[in-house]
């Protein structure tokens, strides 16, 4: 009974500390707080022995996640998790493991050459108040190091390079891949969301499932490889440790399942960037700063995702531009004025290929597009898109490694007839894989998968035909978008001239 007096009592004294101490910061004047928090802090110091030493998930501004503190992540995971009451889990590399960590706001003891250190995480969120005589800001996490003031020495010089050392290595050895995308609700002023949400990567194409030229697969392969042993070489040159890509080509001819075989090929993660969800340049280029190294930065289809066409227009002609485009919105019943996202071909070109591109290092940068005529010549030139790659209609070549894909033949009578008519037809490697699926469990589905194929083949049309089909759509859309462009200027027309009878 005792007891329970002295703690009642006790806690009715702190709680009325804290009140006072409330009550009496609304009417210090601002000098005299710092000064009493100047001389408080001094003698806290003189009877508090220990050092603590903290280390915040963001670094420069919260623009980018610290090294520091995802190497600490991953040291502690791998050392404490049987000393930690409370954890969290995810799956591991290979998904059938489970990797434990730290909870938030747990605290476990480290031990290195007999001396004890504490770590503790923690995290500040406006979600639940905390009570404390400083002021704090919002949904802040970091991991905060505890230990006696006479081991500063060890702890700098070799207990915390150790610790960084060793987590990377984990975090290496444990590392699952993961295919990142961009929200379109993020709201980039406020730090408790996240920059990227994630997923595990688990596509399973590799160079020996694409359907191309063994001559053109090599030589990417290799290309890649080359890249990812180039540290040193970019450094020696003066060139930020990155390379890009441009994919182009027809629908269907495996420029996604290409992504996704680099990914598998140089175990990277990769980013779908969606540039219609970035709010404006300034949203760019935190996006990119907050990717991890070893990584493919992917713009699909980036002649559809901004107008990137680069067409310079200034003073009337950027009016009759604007003026033109709004008709247009109009008349294909879409708002007008609406501004999806203000980012600009500088702001991109800026990210991929200017100051801020060199940070990070051993990424790649990917853009596919089903029309490279779209494109603006300064967006795709050599050095910042370096390497083009076609990738064109089903050949002889890529039809063998398919049908050795689907259906584990490679050979068939039927291989020369098609081999023939892959030369005058085009069929994209889609298509032909398509046919080659099989659709039942008969034991001749090579037969018949193989006979559809001839069949689709035969029906398909000639590349000239096809070329000729294509350039009388496109002469097609042209003409209906400017004849309903001037319908609707009609409209406006007649409708003035009412208002003015």
């Amino acid at each position: 009974m005792m007891n329970i007096d002295i703690f009642a009592g006790l806690g009715s004294t702190i709680a009325s500390l804290i009140f006072l101490w409330t009550v009496c910061r609304q009417h210090f004047p601002y000098q005299l707080e710092s000064y009493f928090l100047k001389y408080y802090t001094k003698l806290i110091t003189l009877i508090y022995p220990y050092i603590e030493i903290s280390f915040p998930e963001y670094s420069g501004q919260r623009l980018k996640l610290s090294e520091a503190y995802t190497a600490i992540e991953s040291y502690l995971s791998n050392t404490t998790s049987e000393r930690a009451k409370r954890l969290k889990a995810e799956m591991g590399h290979d998904s059938d493991k489970l990797i434990l960590s730290m909870a938030e706001n747990e605290e476990i003891t480290d031990e290195f050459r007999g001396v004890k250190l504490w770590w503790y995480s923690n995290k500040i969120s406006s979600i639940r108040p905390t009570i404390s005589f400083y002021p704090t800001d919002d949904d802040k996490r970091s991991y905060r190091l505890t230990f006696h003031r006479r081991h500063r020495a060890l702890v700098n010089d070799s207990y915390l390079p150790l610790v960084i050392q060793q987590g990377k290595a984990i975090a290496v050895q444990k590392r699952k891949r993961k295919l990142y995308t961009n929200s379109s609700n993020f709201d980039y002023s406020e730090f408790r969301k996240l920059v990227w949400s994630h997923v595990a990567f688990e596509h399973p194409a590799t160079f020996e499932t694409l359907a191309m030229e063994p001559e053109m697969k090599l030589e990417i392969i290799q290309d890649l490889v080359k890249f990812s042993k180039s540290k040193e070489y970019y450094a020696k040159i003066g060139k930020p440790w990155k390379r890009g890509y441009l994919l182009f080509g027809p629908p269907g001819t495996g420029k996604s399942t290409m992504i996704a075989a680099m990914a598998n090929l140089l175990d990277y993660d990769v980013y779908d960037l969606e540039l219609t969800a970035v709010k404006d340049n300034s949203a760019l280029r935190r996006l990119l700063l907050n990717t991890t190294s070893k990584s493919i930065i992917v713009v699909e289809d980036i002649d559809c995702s901004l107008d990137l066409s680069g067409k310079r227009k200034t003073g009337g002609d950027q009016e009759e531009g604007n003026k033109e485009e709004e008709e247009k919105k109009k008349a294909m019943g879409g708002p007008p004025g609406k501004e999806e996202s203000k980012v600009t071909l500088s702001g991109l070109l800026n990210c991929i290929d200017g100051l801020w591109s060199a940070c990070g290092g051993e990424k790649l940068i990917v853009f596919t597009t089903n029309h490279i005529e779209k494109l603006d010549p300064a967006l795709i030139r050599r050095g910042r898109m370096d390497k083009h790659i076609e990738l064109g209609f089903c050949g002889y070549e890529g039809f063998k490694v398919l049908a050795k894909n689907y259906l584990g033949v490679e050979s068939h009578p039927l291989f020369d007839s098609i081999h023939e008519l892959l030369k005058e037809k085009k069929m994209s490697p889609a298509d032909v894989a398509e046919n080659l699926m099989p659709k039942n469990e008969s034991e001749d589905q090579a037969d018949l998968c193989l006979q559809s194929l001839v069949k689709a083949l035969k029906e398909c049309k000639s590349e000239n035909e096809k070329d000729e089909e294509e350039e009388r759509e496109k002469k097609k859309v042209k003409t209906d978008e400017e004849k309903l462009v001037n319908d609707v200027k009609v409209g406006d027309k007649e409708t003035e001239e009412n208002k003015e009878d």
